[in-house]
């Protein structure tokens, strides 16, 4: 019986369902470990306060090595671009709709605006880089930190607290929430840059489990990767985790062409640095995104 690592909130277990189907159809079966993420407890602090790197993956790499369970399935978006020591990515998924949307409070909603936002309105968030590109669009409005999975979110818009959340489009898809009395605005992803990976589901396993290596190769969606590549390359090179201010979405089109939207500021409250480039291959493409990303041209 393979032992998949997970964390416990709603969508992280629609996640581990999904790898449970996908080797259900290897003849495999397997059983769900649900193991609590330092993201998980520290619900107070907003992701830039929050000390290293991996808060949501963390515990579940050492499950991993620890033996404790044969696979961990993440949002590749969580996942850090440094692997620890003995573990490796074995496999991606297919990607869902990588974009943001914007819900917003229908009793708080403006008709005479794009996103229905009314001036100064309070746009909850916890993301730098939901953060960094929202005031780049409206330096009008006011952004109020946003912790909780994804439903609860969803409440504390409903309640009130908040005029509009920014969200993942795959989440709320996945999840297939009720939005009753909420507006939804799906913000395009050239232009509010996703997340590096946003969408995409990650299976880790230890290196040394060749025969899970080779399982989780059956499932592995190798164009996906291309791109996803690309993206958490540029990411790597920044130096950065999910706290930074960084969107990347790479994309390829049907003769093989690589388009590569990034947004970027080393700080929340700096001005973002935008750029769109294209190549004909993958290889040198995160590198020029990055020092295009730096030397802000």
């Amino acid at each position: 019986m393979i032992k998949i690592g997970t964390r416990g909130s709603d969508l992280a277990l629609w996640q581990a369902r999904f790898l449970q189907s996908e080797i259900r159809k290897l003849g495999l079966d397997s059983t769900l470990s649900i193991i609590k993420t330092k993201g998980d407890k520290i619900q107070d602090l907003s992701f830039d306060k929050i000390e290293g790197k991996g808060f949501f993956t963390k515990e579940i790499e050492e499950a991993l090595l620890n033996h404790t369970v044969d696979i961990a399935v993440h949002s590749m978006k969580d996942l850090p671009t440094e692997m620890p020591q003995g573990l490796v990515l074995a496999a991606v998924s297919y990607r869902a709709n990588p974009a943001d949307v914007l819900l917003v409070n229908e009793d708080k909603a403006s008709q005479n605006d794009p996103l229905m936002l009314r001036p100064n309105a309070t746009v909850g968030t916890s993301s730098s880089r939901r953060k960094a590109l929202l005031i780049d669009i409206r330096p009008d409005l006011v952004i109020k930190d946003l912790r909780g999975n994804v439903p609860t979110r969803v409440a504390k818009l409903k309640s009130g607290e908040y005029d509009a959340i920014v969200l993942a489009k795959a989440g709320i898809e996945r999840l297939e929430l009720p939005l009753e009395g909420v507006v939804m605005r799906e913000l395009y992803p050239r232009e509010f840059v996703p997340a590096p990976a946003q969408g995409i589901l990650a299976f880790q396993c230890r290196e040394e489990d060749r025969e899970m290596r080779k399982t989780l190769l059956k499932i592995h969606n190798a164009e996906i990767a291309e791109c996803s590549n690309v993206e958490r390359r540029v990411l790597k090179l920044l130096g950065g985790g999910c706290h930074l201010p960084l969107g990347v979405f790479c994309e390829k089109d049907v003769v093989g062409n690589y388009h590569v939207h990034a947004a970027y500021s080393p700080n929340v409250d700096e001005p973002l640095r935008k750029i769109n480039i294209s190549y004909s291959t993958t290889v040198g493409l995160a590198e020029a995104v990055f020092e295009k990303l730096k030397n802000n041209n």
